[in-house]
Order: C-alpha cells, then structure tokens, then sequence
C-alpha cells in the first residue's frame, strides 16, 4: 500500500463525513425528545412542525450514511447485492451467495461522485438548519 493512497483518503473522507452525520442524527434524536416532552407538559403547545422537521432531517442523514458506505464499498472494490446485502466483488455478475444479477448502472456510483470526497459537512447543515430554527421560533414569540 503506498503511503498516500487516494482510496484510503477518500474511504477516510467519507468515514469523517458518515461520523460527523451520526452525530447530527443523535441531536435530533435529543431535540426531538424535548419537544415531545414539552409538548407532554404542556398540551397547549404545538411541537409537531418541529418533531417533523427533525424526523425529515434524520430521514436525510440515514440515506446519505447509506450512499456513503456504497462509496466506501465502491473503493474497497466491493458492492452490494440489492437482494441479499452480501458483499460481492466488482467483477462479478452475480452475487456468490443468492446468484441474484446485478444492474451493472445501479451498482457502480457515478465515477465523478465516486472520485469527489465529500464536500458538505453535517456543520454546515446543522448551521443552516439552526439559523431556520431561530426564525421560526422568533416568528411563534411574536
């Protein structure tokens, strides 16, 4: 293995992508446990277009945790079988556990994704999602 190896980079890349994701997952896990506890306490209270929001978000974050792990596989040279979830090497045809055959489109990510490490960050979406938080609960104050 060469010392800086591009796929190890770029498997790293999306390891720290699907990390900082999983914790992103967890405070709105948090998040949505205090809104429905404060909307338990007070049945005046309205929470559900926020649990909602937190539910879509986390929704988001578990598929794109599983297109990176396709990347991940796609690195290692190895994809999944849509019918069983076994591993299987690029080259095969069929998978070696179920025999099902595999969509040759379906099983490659596109080559330019592929290549490119990932450029959002769940900081990035977390500030932007926190920023339409703010308003909307400056909006319910007033």
């Amino acid at each position: 293995m060469a010392l800086f190896d591009p796929k190890a980079k770029n498997i790293a890349n999306y390891q720290k992508s699907i990390d900082e994701k999983k914790v992103s997952i967890s405070r709105y896990y948090d998040e949505i446990g205090r809104y429905y506890y404060n909307q338990y306490k007070d049945l005046n209270v309205d929470n559900t277009k926020d649990i909602n929001t937190r539910c879509e978000a986390i929704t988001r974050l578990t598929k794109e945790i599983e297109d990176l792990n396709v990347k991940i596989l796609y690195e290692k040279g190895l994809k999944l079988c849509p019918n069983c979830r076994t591993e299987n090497n690029l080259e095969y045809t069929f998978c070696f556990k179920c025999g099902s055959r595999f969509d040759e489109k379906a099983a490659t990510p596109d080559a330019e994704v592929a290549a490119e490490a990932p450029t959002e960050t769940a900081t990035e979406t977390e500030s932007s999602e926190t920023a339409s938080e703010e308003k909307s609960e400056t909006a319910e104050e007033a």
